[in-house]
């Protein structure tokens, strides 16, 4: 009876940790899309751009999304953006919590973001193949989604270290 109630304990433990860190990770990843906005909406400035729809042209093919107007459109396209944004810090939060953290949880969910965009934009055909990009679009997407990636880390790492301080003071 011992076994299995410990074996009962240690489920409800991991679900408790795994929900922790969903709520945690959607915290996360809303701050590190909102680290990248800002990012993109300084580089747009400097650049004298317009900011891409490619959230929305992803809307409107995987989810059949159509705007009625040019403002609808921009509501989609960033609706798209911090959503797809902040989902991605569930699964960083969930390497914080089961202890991928720092650095190495940090490359690991850039490698993650990165690499599905760079395979997913062309499945899709909303963007060339990465071997045809010139080397500034390069290194721009990586810089944009190197930040994303960092800060997003920062915040989930601190999160799940604070509720794990705040769970030995108990």
């Amino acid at each position: 009876m011992q076994d299995e109630r410990q074996t009962a304990e240690e489920v409800a433990s991991t679900t408790s940790r795994v929900a922790g860190a969903i709520g945690k990770g959607i915290v996360a990843g809303l701050i590190g899309t909102a680290v990248m906005t800002i990012a993109q909406m300084i580089e747009m400035q400097l650049q004298d751009r317009e900011s891409s729809d490619t959230p929305y042209k992803a809307a409107k093919k995987v989810f059949g999304a159509k705007a009625e107007d040019e403002e609808a459109k921009e509501n989609i396209n960033n609706l798209m953006h911090f959503a797809y944004g902040t989902a991605w810090g569930v699964p960083r939060a969930l390497l914080a919590e089961f202890g991928l953290g720092g650095a190495t949880g940090t490359a690991t969910h850039f490698g993650a973001v990165w690499g599905t965009e760079l395979a997913m934009l062309p499945s899709l055909d909303l963007a060339e193949p990465i071997t045809e990009w010139k080397p500034k679009a390069i290194s721009e997407d990586m810089m944009f989604h190197g930040l994303y990636a960092i800060a997003t880390g920062l915040v989930a790492d601190a999160l799940v270290n604070w509720s794990e301080d705040g769970e030995k003071e108990k």
